[in-house]
């Protein structure tokens, strides 16, 4: 019996390749998803530091004067801003790309008797799927809200029929 020599692989059955290509670039899609979603909640977490800097940071450099109010609300506010924004990513082209940042805004902060409120909202551009214009994910708004009191430490309460 003369048997041929054969090499091994021939012999064998392989990788259908329509199953990889078809199944690489769903796992590719699915893999984009989820790194997307992850990447979102861990700008929400970022958001939650981000207002509490910018809350703290209000309450202990803001004025309750009037006279000052206008350095509150052009100075001191934008600088605040600033520094969520470049904390958040906005500086940095990759990762506002990634997650699609447009804009976030702290300015103006409500002031009212006793609290101050600290708005911190984030938008994101609309997730497109190029050649596929009927499926645009609209964009997200994201919004972190922190009371301030007007003072770092509480008055004490004295009723008025008690005083010495």
């Amino acid at each position: 019996m003369i048997r041929l020599c054969v090499p091994r692989r021939l012999r064998e059955g392989g990788q259908a390749t329509t199953e990889v290509v078809l199944l690489l670039p769903l796992f590719m899609f699915f893999l984009f998803a989820f790194s997307k979603v992850f990447a979102l909640l861990i700008l929400v977490q970022k958001m939650e530091v981000a207002s509490f800097y910018a809350a703290r940071r209000w309450q202990l450099e803001s004025h309750r004067n009037v006279q000052y109010e206008s350095f509150d609300n052009t100075t001191l506010c934008p600088d605040i801003e600033d520094r969520v924004k470049e904390y958040l990513g906005f500086k940095d082209e990759k990762t506002r790309g990634f997650l699609g940042l447009s804009s976030a805004r702290i300015c103006p902060v409500t002031r009212t008797q006793v609290w101050n409120v600290v708005t911190l909202t984030v938008q994101t551009n609309p997730m497109g799927i190029k050649g596929l214009p009927q499926l645009n994910i609209p964009g997200y708004k994201f919004e972190v809200v922190k009371y301030v009191p007007n003072r770092d430490r509480p008055i004490a309460f004295v009723l008025p029929g008690l005083q010495p």
